[in-house]
């Protein structure tokens, strides 16, 4: 597990708990047995986090389903073996992370399922759209459901959008100033030209921004047409959901970014409760 991500647990229970569960301490120290259910179907994730979160306070957890494994109506995922404090006062922190988590993983997975069915070499990323605080998880969450991360922060790859492209003084320029810094870059497009003049100075992928699949494949055409098609990785998003997802991965793109698996996730329904 990344350091960062345990300080961010860390952080997390901080927030919970802050001086203490004062209602568990009503409670007589002793041992308890605890189950994680879900309560439907779906992809589990964040299991090893929410097992940290026990251990770390010397409960013993044993998984019952691993990340990335389905879960049916009450089903057993973790069962927790602590003392009534460490077990309940880690609870809610617990259930909020993997729910939230299985969230994206499920949905993830309902995405990628579509995408194979139309075009298995066609990859679903992720984007910054996440939480604050909750990168490491939500992108670990989209993984687990099969798709990829992307970059991760800022500095990871340059990758010219829109609002740069406004603030300088040339499209082409700042391209090239790219170029002589960095070696992986990515260029938002909204037009065939622009689309052009990025595969021209041979950035890494193009991104083509709120295009329609018809409009994806005319520009893939001329691509092909001026051989520049096969010098680059072409991407699409904006406007992706479940409806289109098929279209676009039939496009001829080789990846499909969606912001709303980790901008409007919808968590497991997931539940503790002491046997």
């Amino acid at each position: 597990m990344q350091p960062s991500a345990k300080k961010q647990l860390e952080r997390f229970l901080a927030e919970d708990i802050k001086s203490g569960d004062i209602t568990s301490k009503l409670l007589t120290r002793k041992k308890i047995t605890a189950n994680i259910i879900s309560r439907e179907n779906g992809i589990v994730a964040g299991v090893s986090y929410a097992k940290e979160i026990f251990t770390s306070k010397n409960c013993k957890v044993t998984v019952h389903r691993r990340d990335g494994q389905t879960v049916a109506p009450n089903q057993k995922i973790l069962t927790v073996i602590g003392d009534t404090y460490s077990v309940l006062s880690r609870e809610r922190t617990a259930l909020n992370l993997m729910s939230r988590m299985s969230g994206i993983a499920t949905q993830t997975s309902e995405y990628v399922k579509k995408i194979r069915s139309a075009n298995p070499k066609v990859g679903l990323y992720s984007t910054r759209k996440t939480a604050p605080g909750l990168r490491i998880f939500d992108k670990d969450a989209v993984e687990i459901g099969g798709g990829h991360k992307h970059r991760m922060s800022l500095d990871q790859m340059v990758m010219i959008k829109d609002n740069h492209i406004a603030a300088s003084d040339s499209f082409l320029g700042l391209i090239r100033r790219a170029k002589q810094k960095h070696k992986k870059i990515e260029v938002e497009v909204e037009n065939l030209n622009d689309a052009i003049i990025a595969a021209n100075e041979g950035v890494e992928i193009i991104m083509l921004d709120n295009m329609s699949p018809p409009i994806i494949k005319k520009v893939i055409f001329e691509l092909k047409r001026l051989n520049l098609r096969n010098k680059v990785r072409i991407e699409a998003s904006g406007g992706i959901n479940h409806s289109n997802v098929v279209q676009y991965a039939r496009s001829g793109v080789d990846m499909i970014s969606i912001g709303r698996l980790t901008s409007s996730v919808v968590g497991l329904d997931l539940s503790l409760e002491v046997s």
